[in-house]
């Protein structure tokens, strides 16, 4: 049975919900068509929704057509709840993008079609209230391709017509050299174009009718096709509900069977938790049925797991991608007098479970419960939530611009923290990352200074923490943080000890560095009447927008650009009284940059850095038995390590030239700490004298050369990694799911062989395209696997080092391509082909199956 999931998604008022009634009608799964201003939805079960008249919850529900099974989410509307509707999409199979025919393209149709592309979602469009608009599909149709993708394609008529068919082809070279041929597409070609983003379906017709719905269904059946599943368990987690203070957790089974009271093992905190299924359910509607196992494809809900959270990854399934859309407004809680403001935070935090977004926390500048919302409807909505699931009858503030804080140059922090008995340094080296980028975390450190366990618990903290800049404690974003250095004690050493050690380090660095206040700013496009067009532009200038000239479109004009969001949240009210209503203002978030008044604002909020005690950036040293406070303007010479990187200021230099030099600085300290990890592992490395091509005596005559020196020693084997993954027919399938899983299982299978031949392997992999790539090694069971810095190849690295190593020993070099054999065989190393490799594995791995066999026999 083919199962597929998909999801409802429209800007408000376009009739999703509406869709979602037809679909399950024609379907036969409902006998009665609810209606939203009837407040009698389907999936529109909350009181909240029925008495606004608006989908607020996404919702699922189950229906079959000929011999599939269709999940279908409906998602909300507003741009208010639009957190709600991104955490669907890292489960959708297919997108349903409802478009109004009469308003076309609106605001959010835009940012769920930017959110479609960023989740890789394959899309069918279809457009509603036809009886209602004045436009010809024609028209639509031209709009769509013009504002969202040239594949958008009306699927409503025959798609074998030669126009039809030829615009199709046209969207992709392959299908083009297929219909020049066949003079036609197949129906596999189409579902595979539809499949990667090419093509997009477009349908017409009247949900609330029920017009065009057969047609869609039909189209809809037959050109959907199922993920290739695995078969180890996984799935992704993307809601968490509350039912009666029943912990439900929404996910789709990405691969294997799911069973009532099968064991899910999860990472928290650095720490492993093992919880037990208790009940398993299949939602349709308000209703649910409770089942003993749930299949791939399946979307259920699971009771008896306490620690998930929306977008973790399951079993075999990664994590999904960090969500893109955020609150940008921040509201002060105010409790009812004589409330337990702790037992309030403990309550209210509970929502922060089912949407991350609302970022719950205490704010002890104002002494109230602080919470992150998009808009005021979803301030009422969690308002009247408040009360009805904990007897609180809260209120809020007028609320602020939810700002944010980054770096503009590397900078390096550390933090010691070692009280008495305690012990724990670590050194992190803070950089600027691209806009939207978030956090990344990375490590740099060797394991001979710092056990791998100790690494991770370090890059857990990192990213277990929302890290408060010094500007004015918001949250920092856009920085790349690289573990450098660190230091754990034999005996003294806990996992809070790192804790308090990384937290410590990453605020030292923000105290030397050079901070940059960050605000939401809007895409936006104003239409207002001519006359009013002065206006506009004046308006725009004093709230620093920044825009292109109007153009004009017939009695309006339009006017482009971006502006600070803190400039335009009020704007609408302002429009409509000097344009007399005709004005209108489309806005979409298009992420954080740097804030048009951050003096005025720093000034506003007057937080003092060195006074926040739960951000400390001082470092605990010991002495004569006792833990003592040092500041972190002092604590760089007392520190126990040393990364080795160095940063130089210079007048005479640009702040970009001082950049690149610092960079460069770095890379070759990183060089210097990679040949050492090297040589310490495999030996001094001698070099040739430069004066070797002079005095080499090149023999005159045919007597073949017989070199002098006999090679002794271990014996290596280069491998270069992502050119076996790709080569080995069951890695290349590993990969096109998860590349972290395909590395795992190739890095288990070569520890094991290297074993068996016991000989030194080293593993490498492509690290030249990520951008500041510092290059790493470590030790992964017995072989080392190194990353290569940006701009090195991994076929260059084992160049360099094969070279080096044929001098004394025998080095052999696994890899399928053929150039880079060449060059390996001119400088002395024996190639292997990935072939020839993968059939010295599977013998191994025979060996080794036989010799357990006789011993346990």
């Amino acid at each position: 049975m083919k199962r597929i999931v998909t999801g409802i998604l429209a800007h408000v008022d376009s009739g999703k919900t509406t869709l979602s009634e037809a679909l399950l009608f024609k379907c036969g799964e409902i006998r009665k068509l609810g209606r939203v201003d009837h407040k009698n939805a389907f999936l529109d079960t909350n009181s909240i929704e029925r008495e606004r008249g608006i989908t607020i919850f996404a919702k699922q529900a189950v229906f079959h057509l000929n011999n599939s099974e269709y999940t279908l989410l409906d998602t909300p509307g507003h741009v208010d709840f639009s957190a709600e509707t991104e955490r669907t999409f890292q489960v959708l199979d297919y997108a349903i993008l409802v478009i109004s025919a009469p308003e076309g393209i609106q605001s959010h149709t835009e940012t769920l079609w930017n959110l479609l592309k960023r989740y890789n979602v394959p899309v069918f469009i279809f457009l509603n209230k036809t009886d209602i608009s004045d436009r010809s599909s024609y028209d639509v149709i031209c709009e769509l391709r013009a504002k969202l993708s040239e594949g958008c394609v009306d699927f409503s008529h025959d798609i074998n017509l030669p126009e039809t068919a030829e615009h199709i082809a046209m969207q992709d070279e392959e299908l083009m050299e297929k219909f020049i041929e066949n003079e036609s597409l197949s129906e596999k070609d189409i579902i595979e174009a539809i499949k990667s983003r090419k093509v997009f379906p477009c349908l017409f017709g009247s949900a609330l009718k029920l017009d065009g719905i057969d047609k869609f269904l039909d189209v809809f059946d037959k050109y959907t096709k199922a993920p290739d599943y695995k078969n180890d368990f996984g799935a992704r987690v993307f809601k968490i509900e509350d039912e009666k203070g029943k912990r439900l957790t929404f996910m789709k089974i990405t691969g294997g069977l799911l069973k009532v009271r099968d064991s899910i093992i999860q990472n928290t905190s650095g720490e492993q938790k093992c919880e037990k299924i208790s009940r398993i359910r299949i939602y349709s509607g308000e209703k649910f049925t409770a089942v003993q196992e749930a299949p791939m494809g399946c979307v259920c809900a699971v009771e008896g797991l306490t620690f998930t959270y929306p977008g973790e990854g399951l079993g075999s399934e990664s994590d999904s991608i960090l969500p893109l859309l955020e609150p940008v407004l921040s509201y002060n809680v105010i409790l009812p007098p004589g409330t337990d403001s702790s037992l309030a935070l403990k309550n209210i935090k509970k929502l922060e479970e089912e949407d991350p977004q609302l970022r719950v926390s205490w704010n002890n500048r104002s002494g109230h419960i602080n919470i992150h919302l998009m808009g005021e409807i979803q301030l009422e909505v969690i308002k009247k939530i408040i009360l009805e699931r904990f007897a609180l009858d809260v209120n809020f503030d007028r609320g602020s611009i939810s700002y944010r804080e980054t770096i503009s140059s590397p900078i390096e922090g550390a933090g010691h923290f070692e009280p008495l008995r305690h012990y724990a340094e670590v050194h992190l080296l803070l950089e600027p990352a691209r806009r939207g980028s978030g956090l990344q975390f990375f490590s740099n450190c060797s394991t001979d200074m710092l056990d791998l366990s100790w690494q991770r618990l370090i890059l857990t903290h990192l990213a277990e923490k929302n890290h408060a800049g010094v500007l004015c404690g918001f949250p920092i974003t856009d920085i790349k943080i690289t573990l450098t250095a660190g230091k754990a004690h034999l005996k003294h050493t806990e996992g809070g000890d790192f804790r308090q050690a990384t937290y410590r380090a990453v605020r030292q660095a923000l105290m030397k560095a050079e901070n940059v206040l960050l605000e939401p700013w809007y895409n936006f496009i104003l239409s207002v009447p001519n006359e009013c067009v002065g206006r506009a532009l004046s308006d725009l200038d004093k709230m620093s927008a920044v825009f292109s000239p109007p153009s004009s479109q017939g009695e309006s004009s339009v006017i482009e650009g971006r502006i600070p969001a803190s400039e335009i949240i009020n704007y609408h009210t302002v429009l409509a009284s000097y344009s007399g209503g005709r004005g209108s203002l489309r806005t979409v978030l298009s992420g954080y940059d740097v804030c048009h008044n951050a003096n005025e604002v720093i000034q506003a909020i007057g937080y003092d850095c060195e006074s926040d005690v739960e951000n400390t950036a001082d470092s605990v040293f010991c002495a004569h038995g006792a833990g003592y406070n040092v500041k972190w303007n002092e604590a760089d010479s007392l520190m126990h390590v040393s990364s080795g990187i160095s940063f130089k200021e210079s007048t005479s230099v640009s702040e970009e030239q001082k950049r690149r030099a610092e960079e460069y600085v770095g890379s070759i300290e990183q060089d210097k700490e990679l040949l050492a990890i090297f040589e310490r592992t495999y030996g001094p490395i001698k070099r040739r004298s430069t004066d070797f091509f002079r005095t080499k005596k090149i023999p005159t005559d045919n007597k073949p050369y017989k070199a002098k020196n006999v090679l002794s020693g271990e014996e290596y084997l280069l491998v270069d990694g992502y050119n076996i993954i790709f080569s080995w027919d069951d890695l290349h399938e590993y990969a096109k799911k998860d590349l972290s899983l395909a590395r795992s299982t190739l890095e288990n299978r070569l520890s094991n062989f290297a074993a068996f031949k016991n000989c030194r392997l080293i593993l490498v992999f492509d690290a030249y395209k990520v951008h500041g790539g510092r290059g790493s090694v470590e030790k992964v069971n017995n072989i080392d696997v190194v990353y290569t810095k940006e701009a090195e190849t991994a076929d260059m690295y084992i160049e360099k080092v094969s070279h080096t190593l044929t001098k004394n020993h025998k080095v052999r070099v696994a890899t399928s391509d053929g150039l880079e054999q060449i060059i390996i065989l001119g400088g002395g190393a024996i190639r292997v082909t990935s072939e020839e490799l993968l059939e010295e594995v599977k013998a191994s791995e025979r060996a080794i199956r036989e010799y357990l066999n006789d011993i346990n026999n």
